[in-house]
């Protein structure tokens, strides 16, 4: 008596989204067949400019996580090396693919591009790819009308819980490789965040009940962030974490809060803006979603050729990727993201800017560096981020503000900056910020640390001047009102601003969040 021939494979990929709980394509997929959980290591992906061995060192302890929770529900991960395509047609012609499930992928544009390649070849194989939506990010999304509720929506349903899997028999699931084995070059990180489900958990939790209550009144100062903000951001950017369910686990604790002691004020308020910023978090991730050349060109085309490229000042790119520009509180910053993965949303801000109107450099070459060193690299956040703070949107307001007064603001007693920029040790603290003025900066100055490579002041009235006269050209206004039809915000109210509404000297503000109503409060 012959058997009958095993079911075909309902394949659930793994991509962004490290994590069994709260996890749609496997809960379906498991309720369809027997489920092959599979994530592929793809290593033209971790040759792309923007990907970096700390990422990869982050994923890899996730993977470990995940391998457990898997083989908990009756079936481990399975791991394979190679490209998606070449992959899926081993394992169909091996076993036959009944379809492929996965979330959507907001990613850069490598993975866009492989992403096509996959749909085409489930499309001449006759495999249906059920691609489920995260992040609460809408494709093919017509206009932001609407958006906001959308995303309540998406939030506000249930989590999803992790299904039994029934074991395959598989003689080999794979291995976790090591950065080298990628082409991964040396990313030495020695503060970087765990990875993995666990280590997510942990963070959700200390942020919510103990590390949280300063967060509103300390994100801006990287003295008191590294503490203070909720550090999940490597967690949400890879999936260990849903963001469904550290937005209800946020609502959750805020309702338990709403009746509690004026004590508890602090609390409250802090979280109600973290919550703000999990919206905000999606809709910028909607904005590369909606244009994936976001990536590569500038939003608002009457910005092409303001700058010239990054590789025509090299000597000004390395110093600013060493930190070593001469700016103390801009390389202070720099050098504790290169340490540490990570960076409170101001500075990180600053650190863009810096590049893009101080050091007048186009923003790929700099954006490109800052994504190897963020562990929580999210390219749908990034990348139109790094085309605000270079003032290439055309619909937000230009900021450009001065990085010594920033150092003085947000490390007022020196101690960050100190920390970081040890050789500037001899400098008494009313010069710390700004060493080129003690009397005694020749004996540091050029030797132990260097001089400043621009004058600050003078770079900022040149990029102010170069990038508001590019407002003033013919069709400028036309061509942002339709960027700020199809990206702005609903909740803002914000008009384009025109060529009269020319910001104040350098304050030193920086506005993080201009398409979000909270930013117009002072």
């Amino acid at each position: 008596m012959t058997s009958s021939p095993a079911p075909a494979l309902q394949v659930v990929w793994f991509k962004r989204d490290l994590r069994t709980h709260d996890h749609e394509p496997l809960a379906r997929a498991a309720e369809r067949g027997p489920v092959l959980p599979l994530y592929v290591i793809e290593p033209e992906l971790w040759q792309q400019v923007d990907m970096s061995a700390r990422h990869w060192a982050f994923i890899a302890e996730a993977l470990t996580a995940l391998q457990v929770d898997l083989a908990r529900l009756g079936q481990p991960l399975v791991l394979r090396r190679g490209g998606v395509v070449e992959v899926l047609a081993r394992i169909h012609a091996a076993r036959g693919i009944a379809a492929l499930w996965s979330h959507q992928e907001t990613g850069n544009g490598w993975t866009f591009a492989r992403d096509r390649k996959v749909s085409a070849w489930c499309r001449a194989q006759g495999i249906p790819w059920h691609e489920l939506r995260q992040d609460g990010v809408t494709r093919r999304l017509r206009s932001r009308d609407g958006w906001a509720a959308g995303w309540e929506r998406d939030m506000a349903a249930p989590q999803v819980a992790a299904p039994v899997l029934a074991p395959l028999s598989l003689a080999d699931t794979g291995r976790i490789p090591a950065p080298d084995e990628l082409g991964l070059a040396a990313d030495p990180c020695p503060g970087r965040q765990a990875g993995g489900r666990p280590a997510g958990l942990a963070c959700l939790d200390s942020f919510l009940h103990r590390r949280g209550e300063p967060y509103r009144s300390a994100m801006s100062s990287p003295v008191l962030a590294f503490d203070a903000c909720s550090r999940l951001s490597p967690h949400l950017a890879w999936g260990t974490l849903s963001l469904r369910e550290t937005l209800q686990a946020c609502r959750t604790r805020q309702r338990a809060l709403r009746d509690g002691p004026a004590s508890a004020r602090g609390w409250r308020q802090s979280l109600s803006s973290f919550d703000g910023r999990l919206h905000w978090r999606s809709h910028f991730m909607q904005k590369l979603e909606d244009a994936p050349s976001l990536e590569f060109r500038n939003l608002h085309r009457a910005y092409d050729g303001l700058r010239p490229p990054a590789e025509s000042e090299p000597a000004r790119l390395a110093a600013w990727m060493r930190g070593e520009t001469g700016l103390p509180f801009v390389d202070a910053c720099m050098r504790a993201l290169t340490a540490t993965g990570w960076m409170n949303f101001r500075m990180r801000a600053m650190l863009m800017a810096v590049a893009s109107y101080h050091l007048w450099l186009d923003w790929r070459r700099p954006g490109e560096h800052l994504a190897r060193l963020f562990t929580d690299y999210e390219p749908g956040i990034h990348w139109p981020q790094v085309q605000m703070q270079s003032g290439t949107t055309g619909i937000n307001t230009v900021r450009i503000y001065n990085p010594v007064k920033q150092g003085i603001d947000q490390d007022p007693d020196g101690s960050f900056t100190r920390a970081w920029v040890p050789e500037l040790a001899p400098v008494p603290d009313r010069f710390l910020q700004e060493p080129w003025k003690w009397e005694g900066a020749a004996s540091v100055l050029g030797s132990r640390y260097p001089a400043s490579i621009v004058d600050h002041l003078a770079a900022a009235r040149h990029a102010r001047e170069a990038v508001w006269g590019r407002r003033g050209a013919s069709g400028f206004r036309d061509a942002a009102n339709r960027i700020q039809q199809r990206h702005g915000s609903r909740r803002s109210g914000l008009s384009v601003p025109s060529r009269t509404r020319r910001p104040r000297p350098d304050t030193g503000q920086l506005s993080l969040f201009l398409d979000t109503a909270e930013d117009r409060k002072p």
